[in-house]
């Protein structure tokens, strides 16, 4: 009864805090609180969302994550990818910053979060492998280019890029804050990382705008904050063809969004030396969404960025994030004011620079070195998720097809290679190592996959096919080791064949078949003993067989 509890309410494992483990969670904590809070406000303007739902969305459902995820380490809260998803999900259903739009955003955090949490309950977290790494590396790439070119307008003190060639008016002083504040922010994140550098240019930019009088000189800023803590929110029913209009948008950021934890997940995980319980995290990151939802704010997930300096700001538990909790609720509780005169172009640099990371152009170079099917899934990948922006989903959505597609078309056609014998004693491929064959009149193959309803047609066409071309050929021996599962339509083509076999007088020699696939040919009444039928555990005495296959000198029709 206690495992059990414990697996429904992870933070029961947490170690008893003392003294020594406070004080390092909670220079964890402060680290991570401190640039989260400006990230966040960023963030929410890149979806679209008042800004304060940014700060919101680092409250209530890092909280709640922190307590239910099988990965205390993580930092949940806003991301710029699921952010650049909430705002191309609902481009065009309603205006950025209404109302409505913020409604829809929170039906977004709600759905996601409760597929999310019937996924983890039903232990479907494998479903999310359906999406491989170069899909997965190809749409972050096209997100972090559209989410830069989104905030260049802001970044280089233009209105849009719309007017950038009608009516080219530049605004120096956001130009300077800038450009000025990304030079700093990716100096800092080279030579000091674990330095609260964010919070530092946010302050420090803040300071400078009011002495200088930035917003009289026209300058776009934060504003006014309503401080306090958020009043839980229930969105109104958008319509069954509105919601509709969301199940799509949907599926991709639970998709999306899940793979960011898994991400940071797999490496905390494996630092702590546990398996990584994915269901788990499912049913937290679910919880963590509906909070998210609960509070007015946009659907979270686990940050790359922030995990990673949690772990490198010595965090060893969950309490670091309960400190970085209590940072965000003491700032939104009594220093937002202090927001109010940070300019735009400041936010923007934070979003430029946390996404400048993701793009990695030789990722693509290495991809094609070792796929090249796969690099041109990825490339695709990247092309439809630039070119159907702001749908960014169809570019995941045609990346998971085509791997899909390509993952049967392999299946389907299985490989399937006849051996020789190579002279370290292994069995290769005979055409490749151009070797001879095994024995005179007799042809040794070998099926690199299950023999069921995908391979069936190939591997009785590959027998076919040889002994057309072969018709002296009197022997047909199966390495099928590597056979390790067969159902009811390869147990039927296997029946064939050895009916075929048969009836043209040739003998079948089965090397190393598997108890399971054994049992089921059995069942079937495919392996009854008869006089064309030969069974050798190994591969050693299916070459003795073999080799007793070659006439001997004196003996042309030796056996």
């Amino acid at each position: 009864m206690s495992a059990r509890l414990e697996r429904l309410l992870p933070f029961l494992r947490w170690p008893r805090p003392d003294a020594p483990l406070l004080r390092g969670e909670a220079m964890a904590g402060l680290t991570v609180g401190l640039m989260v809070i400006p990230q966040g406000v960023a963030y929410a303007a890149l979806a679209g969302m008042p800004l304060v739902t940014g700060i919101y969305a680092s409250l209530l459902p890092a909280l709640v994550a922190v307590l239910f995820s099988a990965s205390p380490r993580l930092s949940v809260g806003p991301t710029a990818l699921t952010a650049v998803l909430v705002g191309a999900s609902l481009a065009g259903l309603a205006e950025p910053g209404s109302a409505r739009w913020v409604a829809l955003a929170v039906w977004l955090a709600l759905l996601s979060g409760l597929l999310q949490i019937v996924l983890g309950f039903a232990r479907f977290g494998w479903l999310l492998n359906l999406v491989n790494s170069p899909v997965l590396m190809a749409f972050t790439q096209a997100a972090a280019v559209l989410i830069i070119a989104s905030q260049l307008p802001a970044l280089l003190g233009f209105s849009n890029w719309d007017t950038l060639l009608t009516q080219p008016f530049v605004h120096w002083p956001s130009l300077a804050f800038g450009v000025g504040s990304a030079a700093i922010l990716l100096l800092a994140r080279r030579w000091r990382p674990g330095f609260p550098t964010v919070l530092t240019v946010v302050v420090a930019s803040a300071a400078i705008s009011y002495a200088i009088g930035f917003q009289g000189m026209g300058g776009a800023v934060i504003g006014a904050l309503p401080q306090g803590l958020p009043a839980p929110y229930w969105p109104g029913w958008p319509g069954w063809a509105t919601l509709g209009q969301l199940v799509v948008p949907t599926l991709v950021i639970t998709l999306v969004s899940f793979l960011e934890t898994a991400s940071s997940a797999k490496v905390d995980n494996g630092q702590r030396g546990q398996r990584w319980d994915q269901d788990q995290d499912l049913i937290g990151q679910g919880l963590g969404k509906l909070a998210a939802g609960l509070s007015g704010a946009f659907p979270t997930s686990s940050s790359f960025s922030r995990s990673a300096l949690n772990l490198y700001a010595g965090a060893k538990t969950g309490w670091a994030t309960i400190f970085s909790v209590a940072v965000v609720l003491i700032t939104l509780l009594l220093f937002l004011p202090l927001l109010h005169h940070v300019p735009l172009a400041v936010l923007a640099a934070i979003v430029v620079v946390a996404v400048l990371g993701l793009i990695k152009p030789r990722a693509f170079a290495q991809l094609w070195k070792l796929s090249r099917v796969e690099a041109v899934i990825a490339c695709i990948t990247f092309a439809v998720t630039v070119l159907a922006a702001p749908r960014l989903y169809w570019g995941v959505l045609a990346g998971v097809l085509m791997a899909l597609s390509h993952f049967l078309y392999l299946r389907l056609h299985p490989r399937i290679i006849e051996v020789g014998l190579h002279p370290d004693g292994s069995l290769r491929d005979r055409h490749l190592w151009k070797l001879p064959p095994l024995a005179p009149q007799l042809y040794a193959l070998r099926m690199d996959a299950a023999l069921d309803f995908a391979t069936a047609s190939g591997f009785e066409r590959a027998v076919a096919e040889h002994i057309a071309a072969h018709p002296d050929t009197r022997h047909v021996m199966l390495i099928a080791h590597p056979i390790n599962w067969i159902d009811a339509t390869g147990a039927e083509a296997f029946g064939r064949l050895r009916q075929q076999l048969d009836s043209q007088r040739i003998d079948l020699h089965l090397v190393g078949i598997k108890l399971p696939v054994e049992n089921v040919l059995r069942l079937a009444g495919h392996l009854d003993d008869g006089p064309r039928l030969h069974l050798y555990r190994t591969e050693a005495d299916g070459l003795r067989a073999a080799d007793a296959l070659v006439p001997r000198d004196g003996d042309p029709d030796a056996r």
